[in-house]
């Protein structure tokens, strides 16, 4: 019976208030912060506590929710009436008719109570209390929003006295012999006690049946008795010395004949069979597909517990995948084949609904993550709902499961504490015994930023014995030193390495586990510069094998749906932790960033290449970056881009690739046309799903690749007349603000990083005042010097000779020298608005979405076009973005006229709304004032985006070193009025 729906609630101030809030009816599941109920808000903090109580100390602070229904329930007769309450935010007590039944502590896995001796037929009272804190919250202190309530599912059922308690399922598969074997273990309730070997299981599987017999109590072994009785002669029993019978057994030392041959000698020796009220099935050399991510087969296992009448008293149904997970030297293997982890961080998180997800999200966002080509998740930092696993199993993701288990704000301090040793391992063990079935699951992580100590270790010893078909790995075991913690982390999964220390690694003769990121590329705001450098190394150096994004989506909150996404202290929340939980590749409604657009092109299931010779020849090779399927489930449709746009598409043809292998293929006639064209800058490559899935249509792009032409950059026309008035100036009828010395961008989460040490703002180059300007006219041009001085006092000196081209167009030749001790510069380039009436940009680079040179392995050149609208990117925190590399030409246009920029050089371009100073000036993208003019920047360098705010900064060769620089570009203003006369 499903208990989701209305019940009443009610906040109290602590659990011993006899009151608290007017009852209200809410829905299950919930969250009260949600609500904000009796002004309990949500609340975000990364690291620190939100109270300032040390553990075990509960806050003196403590609201308790308490939902309250009632249930008209049936005589169960002889079956067990199970309450099941999915998660509970908090310290759940269960009450039922007031009488108190159990509790629980752990925020995300299912706690279930037996109620059958608490409820009579008819209706029934269930009340649900929830106190937000307990000794518990100090090891679920994960950087995420605190929130209280049910956050999950709520029912009753019922199952008989004797039963199905669990079913273990290990399918395996062997690459070698391309055949599978199972082995299930059931175990039963209600039968451990009895000697009969009354009931038996039945199993389908495969389109076959088996049974096996459920073992009986057998008698517990002991040493005979000795005999009084001295009538006769006793007979010999025992050979001599056959008390060194168990140590010798126990060193592998050979035992007499005589002694195994006499069963009263071996009495010690266990029973070859399974522990009472278990069975056991075993079977080999099956006929059955593998399963993968690629290829995520899943058989269907039928277990049905039978009385001595061989009726049913029990059944359960499970989705099994066969599948092999081992590690090999440093190599983690999937089914014999070494896998590269395309990973994401996921946490449960909903703008409008926190941690309740419904399935509907659930399966929206791993769709979505399969478009993007993205292979495996982290359960970042706890146990997700079982419904994810299963479509994770149908999917075909790789899931790292992790405990929950984090104790950041007191990571060096509890993890020593005995007090927590039996919840840490609990919480573990739970994990396992849910999950394990799950084909999915790959790996078990210990939990997260919780030090390192015994509880880490006794856990790891507790699943390899429990659970020896997977890897363990927790990051505190290793994040000190990446050749240690063996006894906790079968893989070494660092947080944010450099690129230096991985090719250190790959390189170390100790290095002896593969090392796969727990967490990297860290994508807070406009960010995850460089991850095509990550992943260079990934697919060429020895023992490293991807790793998972942090993270996947923003965690705003927007509870009202008013479109206004709020982080952390917008709720008055203190103290808080700000931005930093909005470091998603995609935003909180799961629309993706141009950072998903990137990843998606880097895990792309293709790559084209070719040289300029053989493009010349009519080939390109195709590589298949699969490790288990062929190209059958993919199209790739290629097209020629122009200087005017995109050419037809047309079908490659090419012969099935097999995973990981490269062939050349020959481009289709019209492409090869095509490509003889002047304007043609490159060949894309389209890739498409072939057919429909669950998680995609028919025709879904997957991705593009692209294999550009060499091109040689248009030259500008030479001068003809002095530019703009005899001061220097500019003036024009669709200028609101002349091209204009620019250095500074809205700072990047990344820009403010701790590590840089405000370097940018200590430049000064956020305030350029003119405090010297110098003009010369000549017959065909006008030289303006102009020197700066920064806001703490550095000059930077500009010159630009201003001219007119024979079409009457601007042509300026800039020159900037910034000053000698300046050694790393944000951005290098001119800026100017247009009024009123232009919604229209086109453009010849890189596009069509954001990129920056350290972000751009995905963004294809082309000639782009888009409403102006449409170009900014909404970062929560307003701040640098839109930015178009690669950039000869961009056409503005609308009713105002057209306003035609062209350069020397590919440059960077910006066209947005905003103003640098509007970014900067507000805490909250929907918090920018509406403008209608158009403010452009134009910059002959931009510096990357890199992650500095976790991880490496920006790459040397993405930074802005030099000191002086010199360019050349044009800028066509038309007004509509001229162009009509």
């Amino acid at each position: 019976m499903a208990l989701d729906g209305p019940w009443l609630f009610q906040l109290r101030e602590s659990d011993t208030a006899r009151g608290g809030t007017p009852w209200e009816t809410v829905d299950l599941p919930e969250l009260w912060t949600m609500r904000s109920a009796g002004g309990d808000i949500p609340h975000y903090t990364n690291v620190p506590m939100p109270f300032p109580e040390a553990f075990p100390d509960i806050p003196s602070r403590n609201p308790m929710g308490v939902y309250r229904r009632e249930v008209y329930i049936d005589d169960p007769a002889d079956r067990r009436l199970i309450l099941h309450v999915g998660a509970a935010e908090g310290y759940l007590r269960v009450a039922v008719n007031d009488q108190p039944v159990g509790t629980s502590g752990d925020s995300h896995l299912a706690a279930e109570f037996d109620i059958t001796d608490f409820v009579t037929a008819g209706p029934n009272t269930i009340e649900l209390a929830v106190s937000k804190w307990s000794a518990a919250t100090y090891i679920e202190d994960q950087d995420q929003w605190w929130h209280a309530g049910i956050s999950r599912s709520v029912s009753l059922y019922t199952v008989p006295e004797v039963r199905l308690q669990d079913v273990r399922v290990d399918a395996d598969f062997d690459a070698d012999t391309g055949l599978g074997s199972l082995r299930l273990v059931a175990q039963t309730s209600g039968l451990r006690g009895s000697y009969e070997a009354s009931h038996r299981i039945r199993v389908r599987v495969l389109g076959t049946e088996y049974v096996a017999q459920v073992s009986p109590r057998f008698a517990s072994p002991t040493m005979p008795k000795p005999s009084r009785d001295r009538s006769v002669r006793p007979p010999q029993r025992l050979p001599d010395d056959y008390m060194d019978a168990l140590s010798m057994a126990a060193a592998d030392a050979p035992l007499p004949p005589e002694w195994r041959a006499n069963p009263d000698a071996m009495w010690w020796l266990a029973p070859d069979a399974a522990p009472p009220g278990d069975a056991e099935l075993e079977l080999t050399e099956l006929d059955v597909a593998p399963w993968s991510a690629e290829t995520p087969h899943l058989e269907t296992v039928v277990v049905e517990l039978l009385d001595e009448d061989d009726a049913v008293v029990d059944r359960a149904e499970y989705r099994v995948g066969f599948r092999r997970v081992r590690i090999v030297a440093k190599d983690l293997l999937v089914n014999g084949r070494r896998i590269l982890i395309q990973g994401v961080n996921r946490h449960d998180t909903d703008p409008h609904r926190g941690r309740v997800i419904t399935r509907d999200r659930m399966l929206a966002e791993l769709s979505l993550l399969k478009r993007c080509n993205v292979n495996a998740i982290r359960t970042s930092h706890y146990p997700n709902d079982p419904q994810f696993l299963d479509l994770c199993d149908e999917l075909g993701f790789y899931v790292v499961d992790e405990a929950d288990v984090e104790s950041h704000a007191f990571a060096s301090a509890l993890i020593d504490d005995p007090l927590y040793l039996p919840e840490i391992v609990e919480r573990v063990s739970r994990m396992v015994i849910r999950d394990r079935n799950h084909p999915c699951v790959i790996t078990w992580s210990l939990g997260n930023e919780s030090g390192y100590g015994p509880p880490h270790d006794a856990a790891a010893a507790w699943v390899r014995r429990v659970d020896p078909t997977r890897p363990v790995q927790y990051e505190g075991a290793v994040a000190s030193a990446w050749y240690s913690g063996h006894a906790a982390s079968d893989i070494v999964c660092p947080m944010y390495p450099s690129f230096a220390s991985l090719r250190a690694y790959a390189s170390d003769p100790r290095a002896d586990r593969p090392l796969i990121t727990c967490e990297y590329a860290y994508s807070q705001g406009n960010s995850t510069g460089g991850f095509a450098q990550y992943w260079e190394l990934f697919e060429s150096l020895p023992g490293l094998q991807g790793g998972f994004i942090w993270e996947y989506l923003d965690h705003a909150l927007d509870p009202d749906r008013s479109g206004r996404g709020r982080f952390g202290g917008d709720f008055g929340d203190e103290p808080n932790n700000g931005v930093t939980l909005l470091n998603g590749i995609a935003f909180a409604d799961a629309t993706p960033k141009p950072a998903m657009l990137e990843v998606r092109g880097v895990f792309s299931p293709v790559r084209i290449a070719a040289t300029p010779e053989e493009l010349h020849a009519g080939r390109v090779r195709l590589r298949n970056r699969q490790t288990f399927a062929d190209f059958d489930a993919l199209t790739i449709h290629v097209r020629v881009e122009h200087r005017d746009g995109p050419g037809p598409e047309a079908l490659l043809v090419s012969p099935s690739v097999s995973p990981g292998r490269e062939i050349a293929v020959t481009l289709p006639d019209p492409i090869l046309d095509e490509l003889r064209a002047d304007t043609a800058l490159a060949v894309t490559a389209v890739v498409r799903t072939a057919t429909d899935t669950l998680w995609a249509p028919a025709g879904t792009e997957l991705s593009f690749e692209q294999v550009e032409l060499p091109t040689a950059h248009g030259r500008l026309p030479q001068a003809t007349a002095p530019g703009g008035c005899d001061d220097g100036s500019i003036s024009d009828a669709l200028l609101a603000g002349a091209p204009r010395l620019e250095l500074w961008r809205a700072l990047t989460d990344n820009d403010m990083s701790a590590a840089l040490d405000q370097r940018f703002v200590r430049s000064g180059f956020f305030r350029l005042d003119a405090v010297e300007t110098d003009v010369q006219s000549g017959p065909t041009s006008r030289t303006i010097r102009t020197l700066y001085r920064a806001a703490f006092g550095d000059t930077v000196e500009h010159t630009r000779i201003l001219s007119l081209a024979p079409n009457g167009s601007y042509l300026f030749d800039e020159e900037v020298v910034l000053p000698e001790a300046s050694h790393d510069h944000l951005r290098i380039g001119m800026v100017f608005e247009l009024v009123a009436g232009f919604d229209r940009a086109a453009w010849i680079g890189y596009g069509p979405w954001e990129n920056y040179t350290d972000r751009r392995t995905a963004a294809m050149l082309g000639r782009w076009d888009l409403p102006i609208d449409d170009l900014a990117v909404p970062y929560l925190r307003p701040q640098e973005n839109g930015t178009r590399s690669g950039v000869t030409r961009l056409e503005l246009s609308g009713e105002a006229g057209r306003a035609i920029v062209t350069c020397d050089r590919p440059v960077h371009v910006n066209v947005s709304r905003h103003s640098v100073a509007d970014l900067e000036s507000v805490d909250h993208w929907w918090e920018l004032p509406a403008r209608d003019g158009t403010v452009v920047h134009v910059d002959v360098a931009h510096r990357g985006m890199g992650t500095g705010r976790l991880g490496p900064d920006t790459g040397i060769a993405h930074r802005l070193t030099q000191t002086r620089y010199r360019w050349r570009w044009q800028l066509m203003l038309e007004s509509a009025t001229t162009e009509e006369s």
